[in-house]
């Protein structure tokens, strides 16, 4: 896929510190044996007695020990320990996927998920002590809690959403997406494939989502750029679950406000809107209405179409650009599916969005909505600079096409871009412009992907809302 919306699971380097010890700690799928905070039981004391030590050697701790930033960090409701911050351990056995970690002075702070080849190195999932039976059992608790929430938002006009987003609903990596009468999840770290999960999810969506809505099928789909840092072996061609094994349904049209959109899981890309944007897409179409500004519009990376075709049902043309052929061969079937119910005329245009902004701009052509939708610019922090200047780029270009009081709604899906960031290069590009922006709204990923404030990482979809003057 062009850029899916979801907080991102890879991280970037960062600056190495020297450890005690080179690996990090495990034992055999249980989170145990760190010092606690706790008085010890009489039998403890005795083992622990001078006669008990000669007996028997010491042995050493079992699990990851950190930091003391990424204590204070998990502490304060964060989920991440980045490898830089594991200064010592163990790792007995290698296929274990959860670990106990304490912090330095051996207080036990939670069980994690372990990913060897990731520089996030552990992901909290208890903080409790617990196994794996208690690990699957916690799974599949929070996965039927996350559908719970997520179900009073499905209906016939919305038969998409995304049931499960990782850190936000406390199940790191995990990501479960409902496409009309499919599911597609992704297992973003090494923990999650550990025997029993992928099973535990299954049973758990067809539960919850029988009768009425139980899957065709349910796939797995990871995100290729994620799979490649994390380390993680690619996904089976067969799906996870299938109502028809001989033919298991791969492709099908699913439905965002009133609106068909075509999903393939097959398809070498994640297709379909972004799930994220389903509000703002609505949004966009409400906005233009009610300015009057419903003549000419322009959505820049359109990708399949998504605020393209519900600016079409409320104004005369529309024109979608983005660099993806494939992409917009989905967005004209979108469009096809959707023809009786729109009444602008719409037209694709494959096109570098920089290169197209900068010769329509200079040859004077005019709109009167624009929405920048680019992908994710600043995929670390370290390319955040570079970003500024791109997103700075586009909405300056966009700026001097609006006519006087047009719509324009400008994107960013980087949680490393602050709303300051992009604010500031919005500012910055109105200024050489010499246009006066008015702010209507700012507006985030819709509800199915909710934001935690302890975890920063789930606030990454910006969404201004402005009226240019």
């Amino acid at each position: 896929m062009a850029k899916p919306h979801k907080p991102e699971t890879a991280a970037p380097p960062r600056k190495q510190r020297a450890k005690p010890s080179a690996q990090v700690a495990a034992q055999g799928g249980s989170a145990a044996a760190f010092p606690r905070s706790v008085p010890r039981s009489v039998s403890e004391r005795r083992e622990s007695s001078p006669a008990a030590r000669a007996a028997s050697p010491p042995a050493a701790p079992v699990g990851a020990i950190i930091s003391r930033r990424a204590a204070d960090h998990l502490r304060s409701g964060h989920l991440w320990v980045y490898a830089s911050d594991v200064v010592s351990g163990t790792l007995p056995k290698p296929e274990v996927e959860l670990l106990p970690v304490a912090d330095q002075r051996g207080i036990f702070l939670g069980t994690a998920l372990y990913s060897p080849a990731s520089q996030i190195a552990l992901r909290l999932v208890s903080r409790e002590p617990i196994d794996r039976a208690a690990w699957l059992e916690l799974l599949a608790s929070r996965l039927r809690s996350a559908i719970a929430r997520r179900k009073p938002m499905l209906d016939a006009a919305n038969d998409a959403c995304r049931l499960c987003f990782s850190e936000a609903d406390e199940l790191p990596g995990l990501i479960a997406d409902k496409y009309g009468d499919l599911v597609v999840l992704q297992f973003l770290i090494k923990g999650l494939l550990a025997a029993g999960v992928s099973d535990t999810c299954v049973r758990v969506l067809r539960e919850e989502l029988a009768p009425a809505a139980i899957p065709l099928a349910i796939w797995e789909r990871p995100d290729p750029r994620i799979r490649e840092l994390e380390g993680l072996p690619a996904p089976s061609s067969d799906p996870l679950w299938a109502a028809d094994l001989a033919r298991p349904a791969a492709a099908t049209e699913f439905h965002l406000n009133g609106l068909a959109f075509h999903y393939d899981a097959n398809s070498g890309q994640k297709t379909g809107a972004f799930l994220d944007q389903r509000a703002n897409y609505a949004a966009a179409q409400q906005w233009a209405k009610r300015l009057g500004k419903t003549e000419r519009a322009l959505d820049v990376c359109c990708y399949q179409g998504g605020f393209a075709l519900h600016l079409a049902q409320v104004c005369r043309q529309v024109t979608g650009i983005d660099a993806s052929r494939s992409s917009l061969e989905v967005a004209e079937r979108n469009l096809q599916a959707n023809r009786a119910r729109l009444k602008a005329e719409v037209d694709w245009v494959e096109a570098d969005a920089f290169e197209i902004l900068r010769d329509w701009s200079q040859a004077g052509e005019t709109f009167d909505a624009i929405i920048l939708d680019p992908p994710a610019f600043a995929k670390s922090k370290r390319a955040v600079e570079g970003a500024l200047r791109g997103y700075k780029e586009l909405n300056l270009r966009a700026l001097k096409m609006l006519r006087p009081g047009g719509l324009l709604v400008t994107c960013s899906c980087s949680h490393h871009v602050s709303w300051v960031d992009l604010e500031s290069a919005v500012a910055a590009a109105a200024a050489d412009a010499s246009r006066r922006v008015r702010l209507l709204e700012r507006r985030g990923a819709a509800l199915d992907h909710p934001v935690v404030l302890n975890l920063p990482q789930t606030e990454y979809l910006k969404c201004l809302v402005l009226q240019v003057e």
